[in-house]
């Protein structure tokens, strides 16, 4: 029991049947009056100050370090002296030497009060502590995280008390860190009895959301991880995080093992519904795939696999259910019925990871069948639901999903843009690796490109650019490549309103040339393989926008607007976009330039956000609830806004912001008609896909 302790609100008061001591932390500004000989540790547990600790205040683990502030504080009406708090204790001399002190800083826990003092609380030895994640805004994420290590010391068992292990272990752990109510998983008690002998009745545990322990180590114990893992059709994304200071300490990423069995998800639900027991093997292939993922980092870190104690999952809807082993056939087909959409809590071993197998996985809501938790995750990372700002968010891949709204509404959409913005049906398209065109720029009067490829920081036309590609080449274009050499061609005249490669230049520069019954723009001419641009993949890229820009349209029209106040490019792809181009091929609704920004991959964020804070999981369940969700594929006004996005930017949408930015060429007739440039376009067949 602490000592009689009063709290105070700033004013000394008087000091009549007080006890002897102020004590003021900063930056909290919490104060109360103590008499001597308590513990710094103590008198902030009182006060409510936000201090963290593993070990209960016995000088182990060093994350109650405080910084005494000494001098005049007329703000708190009180002087700070050295002598106001003990001399350094044997057992902070112990720490300094095993692990170093800063200078200038206490164990809180070791330092007792003996006059009036100035206590400051660094940010890194806060229990929820903030950090920083780059987003469209930088976003604080307090540290709260769902698993926490205690470290205590059981009383031992004797012949005049029949107590058990555990309920003497959950006495403790109520005692010493106020946990009640506490259940124990099998598996723990199973090893209860040898751990606590081990550790010579101190152990440390692990416990989730203050109800479960799920761990246990005999003796002091302060490793505690979690992973964030964005599950993308085509790519899976794994961050190995610190659950006690959030920092990320290694991350590792690879293609999703399924894509032997099909590029898009719906070549994925074809394979099973075609072959029995399809879904079991692709489940095998994705967990195959994480767990690869979990030796890469926890070798990279150095740390150990069963340190991992919690994870949050991300992914599109069929992602979502083949990583839980759930059939998804009814995502196949209308009208898209999932198996769940709240969130889900699982043992570690239910998924059969390779971390500690009592380790808790969270799965963050899904949407509605074409949009997953992977846009929940976007949502938790850029908050849309928290501005006043109409925000568009579009999280480009062979399956576009789609968030707009503010604090006021949300809506949700999917469309089916295909994979020819990550490179697939392009003629010279490809992945981006190393040799791939990624940035284009075309001088306006010889029609000539320049280039730069994955792999080297030069220009074509710089000295040496040659040479620095000469372990890998020139070996396609990439999807940030084609949509800027698709935006220079319309900036240069090249390529008409509608898309059409003009003809009639090919007799005026080398670099438009004929092919069959239309024409191509040559990038680079290479004997062994010329990069160039064809007519069909202006149009795979036109149909691919369409797609994007009348999603987009449809959800304003649903919110009631006509413009949009920001625009937050996102996905693997999305965030390597030059949002200039992005606007000048009309993917997205015409907007301020300095208000369209890449945001990185913002469901590997919300993840992150997941893992870290618990309070972030029941934001999310509760902010997608209000989510509408527009189906696409029903609403009747899709096809012709399809239609009029197919032209570069838009047929009707003059796009005035741009316009003040970007001088665009005059309209331009096409010298080649629609049947000879590759066919009338048409309303695309829905493809499921996702990052």
């Amino acid at each position: 029991m602490l000592p009689k302790a009063r709290v105070v609100a700033g004013e000394e008061g008087d000091a009549a049947g007080m006890p002897d001591h102020l004590v003021v932390f900063t930056p909290s500004g919490k104060r109360g009056r103590f008499p001597d000989g308590i513990s710094l540790l103590q008198v902030a547990r009182t006060l409510g100050v936000d201090i963290d600790s593993v070990c209960g205040g016995r000088g182990i683990c060093g994350r109650c370090q405080v910084e005494p502030s000494f001098g005049e504080f007329a703000k708190f009406a009180t002087k700070s002296d050295p002598a106001s708090l003990s001399d350094l204790a044997e057992g902070e001399r112990k720490f300094d030497e095993r692990r170093g002190l800063q200078q200038g800083r206490r164990l809180s826990c070791h330092m007792t009060l003996q006059g009036d003092v100035v206590i400051d609380v660094p940010a890194s030895s806060q229990v929820h502590k903030q950090i920083i994640v780059k987003s469209a805004e930088d976003r604080k994420i307090e540290i709260d995280p769902a698993i926490r290590l205690h470290y205590v010391t059981v009383q031992e068992p004797d012949m005049h008390n029949p107590t058990g292990d555990f309920e003497r272990l959950a006495m403790a752990l109520e005692q010493q860190w106020g946990l009640s109510d506490l259940e124990c998983d099998l598996r723990i008690l199973q090893r209860l009895q040898k751990e606590l002998r081990d550790g010579n009745w101190s152990v440390t545990v692990a416990v989730h959301r203050e109800h479960r322990i799920t761990a246990i180590w005999p003796g002091f114990h302060s490793e505690a991880y979690g992973i964030a893992v964005d599950v993308g059709s085509t790519t899976i994304a794994l961050h190995l995080c610190d659950l006690s200071t959030g920092a990320v300490v290694a991350s590792s990423g690879m293609m999703n093992p399924q894509i032997r069995f099909g590029e898009d998800l719906m070549s994925r639900v074809s394979y099973v519904m075609m072959n029995p027991g399809g879904e079991v093997t692709l489940t095998e292939a994705v967990r195959a795939g994480i767990n690869e993922l979990i030796e890469t980092v926890c070798k990279d870190a150095d740390i150990d696999p069963m340190d991992i104690l919690n994870a949050v999952f991300v992914g599109n809807p069929i992602m979502h259910h083949l990583l839980l082993g759930i059939d998804p056939t009814e995502l196949g087909g209308a009208p898209f019925a999932l198996a769940s959409n709240t969130g889900l809590t699982l043992w570690a071993t239910e998924i059969d990871l390779k971390s500690n197998p009592d380790g808790r996985v969270y799965f963050l809501p899904c949407i509605a069948g074409h949009v997953g938790a992977d846009t929940t995750a976007v949502i938790l990372s850029e908050a849309p639901h928290r501005q006043e700002k109409i925000t568009l968010i579009v999280d480009v891949g062979t399956n576009a999903e789609l968030v707009l709204g503010n604090n006021e509404r949300l809506l949700a959409a999917s469309s089916p843009t295909g994979p020819a913005f990550e490179g697939a049906q392009i003629a010279c398209g490809q992945r981006a690796a190393a040799g791939a065109i990624e940035r284009v720029r075309i001088d306006r009067q010889t029609k000539q490109a320049r280039y730069k490829v994955i792999g080297s920081d030069l220009w074509s036309d710089e000295d040496g650019f040659e040479d620095a590609i000469k372990e890998f080449g020139v070996t396609g274009t990439c999807g940030s490549g084609i949509i800027e050499a698709l935006a220079e061609m319309y900036l240069a005249g090249i390529l008409s309103t509608d898309g059409v490669i003009d003809g009639s230049l090919a007799g005026e520069t080398p670099y438009v040339i004929p092919v069959d019954r239309t024409f191509a723009y040559v990038m680079r001419e290479d004997e062994t393989n010329p990069i160039r641009v064809y007519q069909t993949d202006v149009r795979a890229i036109q149909l691919a926008k369409a797609a994007l820009h009348a999603g987009a349209r449809l959800l304003m029209d649903r919110f009631g607007v006509h413009t949009v106040d920001q625009v937050l490019l996102t996905g693997a792809f999305g965030s390597h976009i030059d949002t200039k181009y992005a606007m000048i091929l009309g993917m997205i609704p015409d907007c301020p330039l300095d208000e369209v920004k890449a945001v990185g991959n913002a469901a590997g964020i919300g993840a992150r956000i997941a893992l870290l804070n618990k309070g972030a999981r029941e934001e999310a369940e509760e902010v997608i609830r209000r989510v509408e969700k527009v189906e696409t594929a029903v609403e009747p006004d899709f096809q012709q806004y399809f239609v009029d996005a197919m032209a570069l930017p838009h047929k009707t949408d003059r796009y005035p912001h741009l316009s003040r930015t970007i001088s665009l060429p005059e309209p331009k007739k096409s010298v080649l008609s629609q049947e000879e440039a590759g066919g009338r376009p048409r309303r695309r067949r829905r493809r499921l896909s996702g990052g």
